[in-house]
């Protein structure tokens, strides 16, 4: 029988589930980056991954605030939409086509970061974490500014040509 388990427990799994997830992301990037034609989009992985590595280190400090050792558990969902990409990547050749998956597998993530970042704020906040809350909330903002950028350069471009191609 499953034992009962505090906020703190839970809020605790979602820390080590996003810190797996995002040590994930940072080796996913590159990868994505290589495999795509755009030169903005490139640019948008690559910034993104310089990003990544400040909220691997914020997240660093959160663990060390609630002293807690910085270790990450699997994390399924992610893994899925990195394998996604990856599949794309073998399926089809470098063109517009793949740059359109390769950003729609970007902002997949950017949005399971968003959905579990968001709730981790507001969990902080109502444990009285005020100082994690608010290391959480600058990479929330980071990730809603890449996903806006990311929406961008499909709306502005990369739709159209893959629609072309």
């Amino acid at each position: 029988m499953a034992q009962q388990k505090s906020m703190e427990d839970l809020f605790l799994l979602f820390l080590q589930d996003i810190y797996y997830a995002e040590r994930q992301i940072l080796k996913a990037l590159p990868k994505m980056a290589k495999a795509v034609e755009s030169p903005e989009l490139k640019q948008a992985f690559l910034h993104h991954r310089e990003q990544t590595q400040g909220q691997v280190e914020r997240l660093q400090q959160i663990f060390e605030h609630l002293g807690k050792r910085a270790r990450g558990t699997t994390c399924e969902a992610l893994n899925g939409i990195v394998e996604e990409s990856n599949e794309l990547i073998e399926e089809f050749d470098t063109g517009p086509a793949l740059d359109a998956g390769l950003l729609a597998g970007g902002q997949a993530v950017e949005h399971y970061e968003m959905a579990r970042y968001g709730t981790m704020v507001a969990w902080a906040k109502a444990m009285g974490h005020a100082q994690v809350a608010q290391l959480l909330q600058q990479t929330l903002d980071e990730e809603k500014e890449t996903d806006a950028l990311l929406s961008k350069l499909a709306n502005e471009n990369l739709n159209q040509k893959a629609k072309a191609a």
